[in-house]
């Protein structure tokens, strides 16, 4: 993947740089609401396990429906689903408000309507995030995702910092008045700019739960998409400790108020912001792997330092140092799932992307924020920051990199389908057959080249697939995988790559001279 000279050349677009500024607006606002509902619920109960709750409430949705959500954004209109979700959030923010300004605002529905908030961001935010680069060019989207990831942060930088200035003097209400115009202006981005529709089809649609079953058999036979998302997982469970306990840091530790909260959370995304600006830089020259090790440790030493460190001024410089690290992380991360995933499956690995980092940061949050209350802050921060080590171990396992351009591209199927009656979509299960009769000698380097199409086959529909050898003829061989319905093959067979298609050209190398592949189809009639 070649890159374009600097990280703000996506900017030049007007598209995509009138939704990266109303999404940065909608993310100082969502900044501002979690900050002021923590510092809120610090004030109204006092227990740390319930200022991280609301951490878990904003981002647990991102748990149980961004699958759904990307299975949506890739099956049906973008602009009307993130219209529709934007709609139900400027309700909810504004019931907030009200509730609160009257002083009616209690821990139960804080924690429900921040919890309602979170479900609809939940819904858009796979949508949002696979069309915001459709108006960049395919070589330019590290440069557009790493801006987003600048944007994002920096609001996390802003967003506290203003929410804790406003706390302070106006009360958590005025600052969930705010919240509600920041949705309005993400709101009017949509209809001003929205996202590109899907092309035109001639396949049977996919359901949401054929959908979804999709997206998780995608990533779980994608070597490069899974790696991601297991090394996201495990950073995000670690890492939530320090932004869960930092209003428990802030009160205990520090012995701040809101306005040293929200400057705690404003140095994290300072860190965020100036690591955004280099981090490209950094990608062509270190390996993807060197640098989220060094992150994860710079990381970890930061939760110590936290932990241990009572001076103030130390504490904020650390939390920038943080910011960066998480930054660099979260970034890389987020930049190998969309560049590695195919058009079809885009939203839906964004959206396991979002369920492995911040499914896992709503766990960590409630886990860390019942350790720190049973065993103390400085045990839960330790321990966080020995898991966050131990995360090192996966390196070796599951190796990070970007896809290429050739193993997302999708390629013309290489067999016409020559059926004489076309069954229904639903019927199936669907057996498919392709016979290779090969060149004596080489039957181990076919094997081995043929064993390589397991993961595709799976990776795009099959749920069974294994190769035969015919016992009355030995030079022949049978690749064999099961679909379990005609619609399902179909839509395998247009997801092929242009690097599956390499694939069986080496093996079809192996063929006798004269002969050539030869494919049978069987539908299940009993």
């Amino acid at each position: 993947m070649t890159t374009s000279p600097s990280i703000w050349s996506p900017l030049r677009q007007p598209a995509f740089r009138g939704l990266w500024i109303c999404g940065a607006v909608f993310f100082i606002g969502a900044g501002m609401q979690t900050m002021a509902a923590a510092w809120l619920m610090v004030e109204l109960t006092g227990s740390s396990f319930l200022a991280a709750l609301v951490q878990t409430a904003v981002f647990l949705p991102m748990f149980l429906l961004a699958l759904p959500a990307g299975v949506l954004a890739d099956t049906t209109d973008r602009r009307r689903l993130i219209s529709g979700a934007l709609s139900a959030q400027v309700a909810a923010c504004a019931l907030l408000a009200a509730l609160v300004l009257a002083g009616w605002g209690g821990p139960g529905s804080v924690l429900f309507l921040v919890f309602v908030c979170g479900c609809c961001t939940a819904v858009l935010t796979p949508a949002w995030n696979s069309s915001v680069v459709d108006p960049v060019p395919r070589d330019e989207w590290p440069q557009a995702i790493t801006a987003i990831g600048i944007a994002y942060n920096a609001a996390r930088a802003i967003g506290p910092t203003l929410a804790g200035l406003l706390f302070a003097r106006l009360g958590a209400g005025w600052v969930f008045v705010v919240t509600v115009f920041t949705t309005l202006v993400m709101w009017e981005s949509i209809r001003r700019w929205p996202p590109r529709a899907h092309p035109p089809s001639s396949l049977p649609p996919e359901r949401l739960w054929g959908g979804t079953l999709s997206g998780l058999r995608f990533a779980w036979h994608s070597r490069i998409i899974l790696a991601q998302l297991v090394r996201v997982m495990a950073f995000s469970a670690a890492g939530s400790a320090l932004w869960a306990l930092l209003p428990v840091i802030a009160q205990r530790q520090l012995g701040t108020g809101a306005e040293g909260f929200g400057l705690l959370m404003g140095c994290l995304g300072t860190g965020a912001v100036a690591s955004g600006l280099v981090i490209g830089r950094l990608r062509a020259r270190f390996a993807l792997d060197v640098i989220v090790s060094i992150s994860c440790v710079v990381f970890a030493v930061v939760m110590l330092l936290a932990a241990w460190v009572r001076v103030p001024w130390v504490v904020y410089v650390a939390m920038a140092f943080g910011g960066a690290a998480w930054m660099a992380t979260m970034s890389t991360f987020n930049t190998a799932t969309q560049a590695s995933a195919p058009p079809w499956v885009r939203s839906r690995a964004v959206a396991l992307h979002i369920v492995s980092a911040l499914g896992a940061f709503a766990i960590g949050s409630a886990f860390w924020g019942a350790v720190s209350d049973i065993a103390g802050l400085t045990a839960a921060l330790v321990a966080a920051g020995v898991v966050m080590a131990a995360g090192l171990l996966l390196v070796r396992p599951f190796p990070l990199r970007m896809g290429a351009l050739h193993e997302v591209t999708q390629g013309t199927p290489w067999d016409e389908l020559f059926v004489v009656d076309e069954p229904s979509p639903a019927a199936g299960p669907v057996a498919v057959e392709v016979g290779y009769r090969i060149q004596s000698g080489v039957d181990q380097a076919f094997l081995d080249t043929i064993s390589r199409m397991k993961d595709p086959r799976r990776r795009d529909g099959a749920s069974f697939w294994r190769v035969y050898r015919d016992l009355g003829e030995p030079s022949r061989y049978v690749e064999r995988f099961i679909v379990d319905s005609w619609a399902d093959y179909l839509h395998q067979r247009a997801r092929a790559t242009v690097a599956d298609h390499a694939l069986e050209t080496e093996i079809r190398a192996f063929l006798a001279e004269g002969e050539s592949a030869t494919m049978s189809h069987y539908i299940a009639e009993r």
